[in-house]
């Protein structure tokens, strides 16, 4: 089995199983206004905990920069109900495949990626397919 990334906006695949959705909130780059763009059909669970809207919010307005979003949001991943929900994930994914979305087109400068490489962090063998 294997966790995947991708954009939200994508179109769903046959390997997706189970599409989690890592967004604080399903918005356009406002924070506010509901992106329509979003509907509930495109994933099954919506996660908030494994994204944090006090970093993303200055990262989308331009406040911090990639790399000072990345090492705080890698904090973030280190706090204790955090961790748990990502040795959750990773349970979930070692039994099928699973698929955790963001808004974001590529994943280098997206926080799906920074969740998918602490899983793999947390178990080596997982397989982790970047879209």
């Amino acid at each position: 089995m294997a966790l995947r990334t991708k954009c939200i906006k994508h179109p769903l695949g046959d390997s997706d199983g189970w599409r989690i959705s890592v967004m604080s909130h399903h918005t356009l780059d406002d924070g506010i206004t509901h992106d329509p763009d979003i509907t509930p059909e495109m994933y099954d669970e919506h996660c908030t905990r494994l994204s944090n809207p006090l970093l993303v919010g200055p990262l989308k307005r331009n406040e911090i920069s990639w790399g000072a979003f990345e090492e705080r949001f890698l904090s973030y991943l280190k706090s204790p109900n955090v961790r748990s929900r990502l040795h959750s994930l990773v349970k979930l994914a070692e039994t099928s495949d699973v698929t955790i979305l963001c808004v974001e087109e590529t994943p280098e400068h997206c926080h799906r990626r920074l969740i998918a490489e602490a899983c793999k962090e947390i178990n080596p063998q997982l397989e982790i397919i970047i879209e």
